[in-house]
């Protein structure tokens, strides 16, 4: 079965940078789609960016330029770089995999001074 580890969060200052990881296992890594969601206290889960077996990359409208999403096949792994990070992107960070409809555990994601 197909497993996602999340990796990466952790506090940072306001417009400071982040790199999350998703190491994944169990799947055809280089077939399938992958995608970021996150989701705040208090608040439903939302979308942050996907990326396709062919590389193709989609992303929520507001967080475009500042998030950027990408993915190695050699090292079955997704990344997500944050930058200019705000108290809003606060939140656990989900690594989905969308052709098995899977999310990962989190990872926790704390921006503040």
């Amino acid at each position: 079965q197909v497993q996602l580890v999340e990796s990466g969060g952790g506090l940072v200052q306001p417009g400071g940078s982040l790199l999350l990881s998703c190491t994944v296992s169990g799947t055809i890594f280089s077939r399938d789609s992958f995608g970021w969601s996150r989701q705040a206290p208090g608040k439903q889960r939302e979308f942050v960016a996907s990326i396709s077996g062919n590389y193709a990359t989609n992303y929520s409208p507001s967080l475009k330029g500042r998030f950027t999403i990408t993915r190695d096949n050699a090292k079955n792994t997704v990344y997500l770089q944050m930058n200019t990070l705000q108290p809003d992107d606060t939140a656990t960070y989900y690594c989905r995999d969308y052709t098995l409809s899977t999310f990962g555990q989190g990872t926790q994601v704390t921006v503040s001074s």
